[in-house]
């Protein structure tokens, strides 16, 4: 099992490591990180192993750079970047430390295999799986991508799923070789390689890859005389048209791809049980080129339709424009895949047409602190240092004794949210001042409650809507909620802190709000 992006796993007969301060099994890293067996080596310079967190007594993986200082600043930078993030498809980053004469970052073990060893031992996914991995993966960039961060590093070796069915992404870079447009093109490369067992950037390993390692180990894709490559349909019987036509869009470069947060909308979708599924003759809506326009080499190679622009496809898919769907099997030449007709809000034939509104940040009208447990209503106050743009002043409790369970007088406190109107909701992020907190997100319909105990404890209980997972005791300061559903407009939402982190000096637990912004549009 490989527990880094670039790894293979170490074999019996691998000779060791010789190199001043090299780990052995039983060492205590920073008086806390036990080390328990080696499981890597990778073409970076690195060594993996599992370890045992004594202190919290959880499993981890511990990833050593040899030496340290300046030769391990961006494994140690992108940790810390990483470690900001959470979210339920990316591993959790938990410590970073530079020893001088090594590095190493400790994050969370997986227990798993990465895609790249699954297809390679089990050949090719179906459809349904490949579309739920696609649908993570993308779900897990637009977290990233939120931040104003890239993952700089996806490909099959980095998406891992674990044996209870999870899919995690990991082992993120900073090295500014890669943009959010690189992450969403190997969005693309992950279904094709999942859908035909071939990596279609295989020509161009980066990272220092070697042979064997990562990248380059992986089987490049099928390709004509003029170096394009086949589409899945034309690689493996069963592909559906939608998603053959999905991934390719993704992968030519002569078709803008979407923002991330759109992507994993339209993958989210798509991932849907397979016997509910109709996708097969309906996918996502597509528009033929003009008449006098010329295919670009990519499509004709692929033998696609041409299509004006991925980023139209899912901009209509996501507002729910599935007018024509069941007619999308019309045509004479029943040799060819069936293209839908341009639907009324799309441009056909150098019509024109208001467009789908873009992703933006959303206006926050109010905001109010949510205290339903509380008679004194001492910290209802400053909930506007939340929406004013600066991250070193926010909105705070008070200091808990006993636990972190608001010392147990209190089941949560929150932040009510109104953007003033309803609005289609891609995500939102809530800024913390320090890790461990648990929290949730909720949503509701009515806005009319007055700023008392009473009048709190009845909006908590007209929210029942949780968005997306929970953040449970998570190891980040940045809370980012996508669960959003895309059919739906949301004006008034609920942060809902359920635990507090214990301060440093120990003294109690307390948590600070800092910024919580909203994109959507």
């Amino acid at each position: 099992m490989t527990q880094v992006g670039e790894g293979q796993e170490a074999e019996e007969t691998s000779p060791a490591v010789v190199t001043f301060g090299a780990p052995s099994v039983g060492e205590l890293l920073a008086e806390r990180y036990e080390l328990v067996e080696h499981i890597n080596n990778d073409s970076a310079g690195r060594l993996v192993w599992r370890g045992v967190d004594v202190i919290l007594r959880r499993p981890v993986a511990v990833v050593l750079r040899y030496p340290g200082g300046d030769s391990a600043t961006e494994m140690l930078q992108a940790a810390v970047a990483a470690s900001r993030v959470i979210h339920p498809n990316l591993v959790g980053v938990y410590d970073a430390i530079d020893e001088d004469d090594r590095a190493y970052v400790v994050r969370e073990w997986v227990d798993g295999q990465s895609l790249r060893e699954i297809v390679a031992a089990d050949g090719p996914m179906d459809p349904t799986r490949a579309t739920a991995i696609g649908n993570a993966v993308a779900s897990a960039l637009a977290a990233v991508h939120a931040t104003g961060m890239v993952h700089g590093n996806l490909h099959p070796g980095t998406v891992m799923i674990s044996d209870d069915g999870r899919v995690v992404l990991a082992d993120a870079r900073t090295d500014g070789a890669d943009s959010q447009e690189s992450d969403l093109r190997a969005v693309g490369g992950v279904l094709y390689f999942a859908l035909t067992g071939h990596w279609p950037h295989g020509e161009a390993p980066l990272h220092g890859a070697t042979a064997g390692h990562g990248r380059a180990a992986l089987p490049d894709a099928v390709r004509d005389a003029s170096g394009a490559i086949a589409a899945p349909r034309q690689v493996r019987a069963g592909v559906p048209a939608y998603l053959d036509d999905l991934t390719m869009d993704l992968l030519d470069p002569e078709i803008a791809p979407p923002s991330s947060d759109v992507l994993a909308a339209e993958l989210s979708r798509l991932d849907i049980p397979a016997d509910e599924q109709f996708l097969e003759q309906a996918g996502p809506l597509r528009f033929t080129a003009d008449p006098g326009e010329e295919p670009s080499p990519l499509a004709a190679a692929g033998g696609r339709r041409v299509a004006m622009g991925i980023a139209g496809l899912l901009a209509v898919a996501l507002i729910g424009l599935l007018i024509g769907v069941n007619a999308l099997g019309g045509g004479d030449d029943g040799d060819k895949e069936p293209v839908a007709q341009p639907s009324s809000s799309a441009p056909a034939g150098g019509g024109s047409s208001e467009a789908a509104a873009p992703v933006r940040k959303l206006t926050i009208q109010d905001v109010r602190v949510i205290d339903p447990d509380s008679g004194d209503r001492a910290e209802v106050r400053d909930a506007e240092k939340v929406m004013d743009g600066n991250d070193d002043e926010g909105w705070e409790t008070q200091t808990y004794r006993n636990n972190g369970k608001f010392g147990g007088l209190k089941k949560g406190m929150g932040i009510w949210i109104d953007l003033g109107a309803p609005h289609t909701v891609k995500s939102l992020q809530a800024s913390l001042s320090s890790t461990g907190a648990s929290a949730e997100l909720r949503a509701g319909t009515n806005g009319e409650f007055p700023s008392t105990s009473k009048g709190d404890k009845d909006l908590v209980a007209a929210y029942p809507t949780v968005i997306g997972q929970p953040f449970e005791d998570h190891d980040g300061t940045t809370m980012t909620f996508n669960g959003f559903d895309p059919s739906q407009k949301y004006q008034y939402l609920l942060f809902w802190v359920t635990e507090l982190p214990k301060k440093d000096d120990g003294s109690g637990w307390k948590l600070g709000v800092q910024e919580i912004t909203v994109q959507g549009s």
